[in-house]
């Protein structure tokens, strides 16, 4: 049974929304966080990475970083920027990208089905990037970004859904890369009982992307906790921002590969590793190759496209082992070209597939890279089998597009 309740939500004005929405804090660097607020002064990654109002003698994580996003949040609150709404309500937030509509509801989730497990992660989270969403969200006392969550569809909520889509939106605008935002709001009592309803009859939730954000969340609210032993857990730090999306809707992109140098081999020794595990033969089509089923690859090498594909043996029915992710890894990352830890060895990046397979040949033909894979995408079936065996997937796994907007929902945590 999953509680997904209503919140008065915090949210810009109508006229200043497509201004104030911003991309998450995590996609970008120092510099470019910096150059985005100087295009967009509204945009709301001045309050998720308020260093953007120091020089860069300001360490990041200074203290007096997270008390300017607190003043920065005030403040706009304070001169109208933001509103807050003063009823219960759910909100319906749909982005379109390239013609594909996801339609996801907004709404608050709770620590304790996190901590229980009806809330699920296939991914492992790093202390040191909790800890800055912790005290951004402790200094601010508002979460203000959402955690992207998916569940099996539901028919009542659905229809709900459905029903709300009939009345004017709230914002509808298109942001610079083309995506089209449109926010409804739920707060009919009948509405707002069925939805809630509906919830309590879904036994599992799934974390999609927003992982850090989730474990700083909960985090918060323990320490909360501990502060406040006579808490009833109906206290609003108790909950977390979300947006819940039937996973059927849901498109995840491939996550590519690209690789430093082939580890002393060359080229053809390196094919010869290659065939011991995988088929492999050169690509007849045109342009890149896009993998096209399950265990199949791209390799791009040489300034030539590969078709590989794992060979029966290496196949496995295990929910983290047979991930094609985790068959490169296993197979020809880490035994061949030596890479043992993709999360900190330097030898190896990785490219979301918005980037398109053009990237990789371009990182590879400039001499930066030497070798490139293209991946077959993880599917939602396949990061729900992994959450349901309570395992984790292999870094990397899943790119997510479009990204969830900060900045158009914040839930104030109260006192």
């Amino acid at each position: 049974m999953a509680v997904i309740r209503p919140f008065e939500c915090v949210r810009p004005q109508a006229e200043k929304a497509e201004r104030v929405a911003a991309l998450p804090y995590d996609v970008y660097n120092r510099e470019e966080a910096c150059r985005e607020v100087a295009r967009e002064p509204l945009s709301f990654l001045k309050i998720d990475r308020a260093e953007t109002q120091f020089d860069s003698s300001v360490d990041t994580y200074a203290p007096e970083v997270y008390a300017k996003a607190k003043e920065l949040l005030e403040n706009a609150i304070a001169d109208g920027t933001f509103v807050k709404d003063s009823d219960q309500a759910y909100y319906i937030y749909e982005l379109t990208m390239d013609g594909r509509v996801q339609t996801g509801l907004v709404a608050c989730a709770s620590i304790d089905d996190y901590e229980s497990n009806v809330i699920k992660k296939h991914e492992n989270t790093r202390a040191d990037k909790e800890l800055d969403r912790i005290t951004h969200v402790d200094t601010c006392n508002a979460q203000t970004g959402p955690i992207f969550l998916a569940y099996r569809a539901n028919v009542v909520i659905n229809g709900e859904i459905d029903k709300a889509k009939k009345n004017p939106s709230l914002y509808n605008f298109v942001s610079p890369d083309g995506v089209r935002h449109q926010v409804w709001k739920i707060s009919e009592p009948q509405s707002v009982e069925a939805i809630r309803g509906a919830f309590e009859g879904i036994s599992s939730i799934y974390i999609a992307d927003g992982h850090h954000r989730n474990a700083s969340a909960v985090k918060v609210a323990l320490k909360r906790r501990e502060a406040k032993p006579d808490y009833t857990g109906e206290e609003e730090f108790n909950y977390y921002l979300s947006v819940l999306f039937a996973a059927e809707d849901l498109y995840i992109m491939d996550y590519n590969r690209v690789v430093k140098d082939l580890n002393g081999y060359n080229t053809e020794e390196f094919m010869q590793e290659i065939r011991k595990k995988f088929d492999i033969a050169p690509y007849a089509g045109e342009g890149p190759y896009h993998p096209e089923a399950l265990h199949t690859f791209g390799l791009y090498l040489d300034g030539k496209w590969f078709k590989m594909t794992a060979k029966e043996e290496i196949i496995t029915d295990d929910p983290v082992l047979g991930l094609d992710v985790s068959i490169l890894q296993k197979e020809l990352l880490e035994p061949v070209l030596a890479i043992g830890d993709p999360r900190t060895d330097k030898r190896i990046d990785f490219v979301g597939g918005i980037r398109g397979l053009g990237e990789l040949e371009r990182r590879v033909d400039s001499g930066e890279m030497r070798l490139a894979f293209s991946m077959f995408p993880t599917s939602m079936e396949e990061l729900m089998d992994v959450a349901d065996e309570d395992m984790s997937m292999p870094p990397k796994s899943t790119w997510f597009e479009p990204k969830l907007r900060s900045g158009l929902f914040i839930h104030d945590l109260g006192e």
